[in-house]
């Protein structure tokens, strides 16, 4: 494929918005009217719906239905004026957020000493986690160049943490299980390491690595240990109150000193609020940002943003006050029954096998065909999914979209014919030559090209 034909491939995925819809590179001279504004963003979400709304999106809306979308929207609307930055103006949002982080800390086992913030999703949460882990390491043992251990398979987000926050990323394997190697992190830490990161679940493979065992070796070295539950920490508490076999991962292990998780994902409100959690409330101090000597005041923010929606904390509040526990139990026993219907039903179509032990990512790979050619096939049957890399792999993240009636058997029917129709293509067909090579390319070139890509995407034509 020349970059021609790339470029065609891209303009149809990330660009399809044509003649048919105005284009506006400079504000309209005159206001266009609100009920003409209306119509085009809902001509624009009624198009962009029909995807995730019959569940064929791996992930990114974990619960959709109608009656949900409109009470977290009418909670956004009452707060859409507000802002936390000024809690004297609001103070209900200072309500809403200590509420939240303490009912998320008691979720997942915290004490009455943990403390927290809200952030604006599962990134923020993590860069936040290690700017705190950097500070303590530089305030308490001098250390100017703090090392944060990372399981190969931890999210990308940590990586950007260390990059923005002068910390030095040591990645290290995993095992056949594609959980974090215990031994391979206790050979890692020396007296430069600030934090140790396992994954609850990770995001490639949706398992969750070795957390007590991980924690405890980073207590045994004095270092902290901070456990990234922003994909599970909503619904693996209920999937073990279910009955199904979830390792500790939570505050009530010995070492744990902070968890990440998003109320965004499967606490189902909408995008993006996440919370972070901090068992100690010192380690939480050097999370916050305080100016003391500006001409405008004095200045404090808890999270990277000054100003920030308070609409999102409005609905986030809102929605886990209307689930409540036995809401969040009946939902999970739902998205855990579509995922167990996948995880039968995938390695029963010939030469596809799953990639880890999973209750909700259903990630597998094939020895027969090319995975890329599997997952473009499956695009052009409407189906969004996760490709992967190092080894090759496609995974679908199931939510309640995936849950609805007959999505699942409609899932594994395109599957098979996915497979068939990737066996018998004589070239590869849109994005999978990309993906294919990403996979081999230096990572010196790979970044360029996405550069150039994101160059693309964002200017406006």
């Amino acid at each position: 494929m020349d970059l021609d034909e790339l470029m065609g491939v891209l303009q149809k995925r990330f660009k399809p918005y044509g003649g048919d819809t105005p284009s506006f590179t400079a504000l309209p001279s005159k206001g266009i009217a609100r009920k003409e504004v209306i119509t085009l963003l809902t001509r624009l979400q009624r198009t962009e719906g029909k995807r995730w709304q019959r569940g064929r999106v791996s992930g990114a809306v974990y619960h959709g239905a109608p009656e949900h979308v409109r009470f977290a929207t009418q909670a956004y609307a009452l707060g859409s004026q507000s802002n936390p930055l000024h809690p004297d103006v609001w103070p209900s949002l200072l309500k809403m957020e200590s509420e939240m982080v303490a009912m998320t800390g008691r979720m997942l086992g915290g004490s009455d000493t943990t403390r927290g913030a809200v952030t604006s999703g599962g990134t923020e949460s993590i860069l936040l986690a290690m700017k705190a882990y950097r500070d303590r390491a530089r305030s308490q043992r001098g250390t100017q160049v703090p090392e944060a251990i990372l399981p190969t398979t931890a999210h990308v987000a940590f990586d950007k943490a260390c990059d923005y926050f002068g910390l030095r990323a040591v990645r290290v394997p995993v095992t056949s299980d594609l959980t974090a190697d215990v031994e391979a992190v206790k050979a890692a830490i020396n007296e430069r390491t600030a934090v140790v990161v396992g994954s609850a679940p990770c995001f490639p493979y949706g398992v969750v690595d070795p957390i007590r065992e991980l924690a405890g070796t980073a207590k045994d070295r004095g270092v902290g240990f901070h456990s990234d539950a922003c994909l599970g920490g909503f619904l693996l508490p209920w999937a073990k109150r279910l009955g199904h076999r979830v390792p500790d991962f939570d505050l009530t292990v010995p070492g744990v000193t902070s968890l990440s998780v998003d109320t965004h994902k499967y606490g189902y409100a909408p995008k993006g609020t996440s919370v972070i959690l901090y068992t100690d409330p010192e380690l939480l101090r050097h999370q916050y940002y305080v100016a003391k000597g500006w001409p405008g005041g004095i200045y404090f923010s808890p999270t990277l943003a000054g100003s920030r929606p308070g609409g999102l904390v409005t609905a986030a509040w809102a929605t886990m006050l209307a689930l409540g526990e036995e809401g969040y139990l009946s939902l999970a026993e739902r998205v855990l029954g579509a995922a167990q219907e996948l995880r039968r039903g995938i390695p029963q179509v010939p030469g596809l096998s799953m990639m880890g032990d999973s209750l909700f990512v259903e990630a597998f790979t094939s020895s027969t065909q090319d995975i890329y050619q599997v997952m473009e096939a499956l695009s052009s049957r409407g189906w969004f999914l996760n490709g992967l890399q190092r080894p090759p792999g496609v995974h679908l993240a199931v939510t309640l979209r995936h849950a609805a009636r007959g999505v699942t058997h409609q899932f594994l029917s395109d599957l098979r014919w996915a497979v068939d129709h990737a066996s018998d293509a004589s070239s590869a067909e849109g994005l999978a030559p990309i993906y294919g090579l990403a996979g081999t390319m230096p990572e010196d070139a790979v970044e360029e090209f996405i550069g150039s890509v994101l160059d693309w995407m964002y200017h406006a034509s």
